[in-house]
């Protein structure tokens, strides 16, 4: 399989990495496109066996599979530059948040669109990819768009499209919503005299031990939070001041705006 990735960025790259770690592609098949001259020295040291252009030097690609990887809010543009038209054979993966199939099939004027939202510990091999598929393409091309995106972690196939912005706002973003969360627990333990590397020590193990005990037990997360919390304690006055200030709905709404945000992406 020969693939083509337009727009070289973290995410173009992760996968990249991945791909290559995973023997799914040889590196002499994988042509990466870039915006920008300036980052093809950069690039071309990660990837030294790989072809590297810019957009502009691309009037034709020779891929079995084109993954768009551009900022939504750069796609239009992009499409509209494009100097190559595509093959009736081949495959475009999007992994732009908010742009539908069905504006990627116009903009492109090609039918066989798969769209996929991946998120950041793709990095690491441990991301999680929700991903759909338009009318026409096969099981057997699914099958292998899943094994490429199962080398980045985890795939998750949807029926229905529309529930891809939820994912957006879910998972794509997710990562950003337990670093957050993850500063404030740091900064108050440094407010309370810890010193800051202990306090990031402490933090980080503590997220990670409650990650393998939510995986590994039976109960649920309620009954957790409960065995934690006992009655008069010092977490049980964490919860009740959380709950004053309505922290778990600020949370919810924060996830919901950003369902919205995706859905405005593709107007």
């Amino acid at each position: 399989m020969k693939i083509a990735i337009l727009g070289a960025g973290n995410m173009g790259l992760s996968f990249s990495k991945s791909f290559l770690k995973y023997e799914l592609i040889k590196p002499e098949n994988l042509h990466l496109i870039t915006r920008s001259q300036t980052k093809i020295s950069k690039i071309a040291e990660e990837f030294p066996k790989s072809k590297i252009s810019t957009f502009e030097e691309v009037t034709e690609l020779d891929a079995d599979l084109i993954i768009i990887a551009v900022k939504p809010q750069d796609f239009q543009t992009v499409a509209q530059n494009f100097k190559f038209i595509l093959k009736e054979n081949q495959m475009v993966l999007s992994i732009m948040a908010g742009i539908n199939i069905e504006k990627i099939q116009k903009s492109l004027n090609h039918p066989l669109v798969v769209r996929a939202m991946p998120n950041s510990p793709t990095l690491l091999g441990m991301g999680i990819t929700g991903y759909t598929a338009a009318d026409g393409i096969s099981f057997s091309q699914l099958i292998n768009i899943e094994r490429l995106l199962n080398s980045t972690g985890r795939s998750v196939y949807l029926e229905d499209e529309n529930l891809l912005d939820g994912v957006t706002a879910l998972s794509g973003s997710g990562p950003a919503y337990f670093y957050y969360i993850i500063d404030a627990m740091i900064k108050a333990g440094v407010e309370m005299g810890i010193e800051e590397n202990l306090s990031k020590l402490f933090v980080k193990q503590t997220m990670l031990g409650a990650y393998h005990l939510i995986n590994n037990s039976e109960k649920n997360l309620e009954e957790l939070i409960k065995d934690v919390a006992s009655k008069g304690g010092t977490t049980e006055a964490a919860l009740k001041t959380f709950e004053e200030n309505s922290f778990k709905e600020i949370l919810k709404e924060g996830i919901l705006n950003a369902e919205k945000r995706a859905k405005e992406l593709n107007r």
